[in-house]
């Protein structure tokens, strides 16, 4: 029988990718760690900028009207999932990488990029520095108490974020499930780091987009 697979990225994320999983067959476990809610900011003159740099969609979901003040910038985004939520706020998107923040930096430079803005969460791995001129907090994402942790026992968990590696490994330890019964699926080497040891296997796809997550929890789950 296939193992669960556990989804624990916020919403409305959540619910994509877990109906993304069960529509192949498999089960999902709607387990959300975090709660993302909007945070006030200023916003900047587009014309100190030549490029939006967005690593989450949920800069784009949490923005607010201030976004439509940006538009004007060509965006450089982390993922579809980012790049469309980008387009249907407006913005024009150039690039989508797969290979995370500073892979992305390093492309936008080599097209000519040097002073980018980046709209952030709270907890980002983006700093200001190179082509990154300045940083602005648009969200933050709240820890909340997970449902029915005892699910997680045997299942393949998806690792979205270095934040959730570690809150997962909290969550698990606090339920005194065992960790050698739980394999990961994390999204970078910092998020398996963050998630800490003595899971039964962790695996870091080379592509970051989440149907290459997706589809190797599937491989794990099989």
């Amino acid at each position: 029988m296939s193992r669960a697979i556990a989804v624990l990225r916020p919403g409305p994320g959540n619910g994509a990718t877990a109906a993304t999983i069960e529509a192949r067959g498999r089960i999902a476990i709607r387990m959300p760690l975090f709660a993302v809610r909007p945070v006030a900011w200023e916003v900047p003159d587009s014309k100190s900028f030549d490029a939006l740099i967005l690593t989450s969609a949920n800069a784009m979901r949490h923005g607010g009207s201030g976004l439509s003040a940006l538009r004007p910038l060509p965006v450089h985004a982390v993922g579809e999932a980012t790049a469309e939520a980008a387009r249907q706020a407006g913005f024009h998107v150039v690039h989508v990488g797969a290979e995370g923040a500073e892979s992305l930096v390093a492309q936008a430079e080599a097209a000519g990029i040097r002073h980018a803005l980046h709209l952030a969460g709270r907890e980002r791995t983006l700093e200001p520095g190179r082509i990154v001129a300045q940083v602005i907090t648009v969200y933050a994402s709240e820890p909340c108490p997970p449902q029915d942790a005892p699910r997680l026992a045997g299942s393949v968990a998806l690792v979205q974020s270095a934040r959730a590696g570690a809150r997962l490994g909290e969550v698990v330890d606090g339920a005194g499930l065992a960790r050698a019964g739980i394999a990961l699926v994390a999204v970078s080497a910092r998020a398996a780091q963050a998630a800490g040891t003595g899971w039964e296997r962790v695996v870091v796809p080379d592509d970051v987009r989440s149907e290459a997550l997706i589809e190797a929890a599937i491989a794990l789950a099989d």
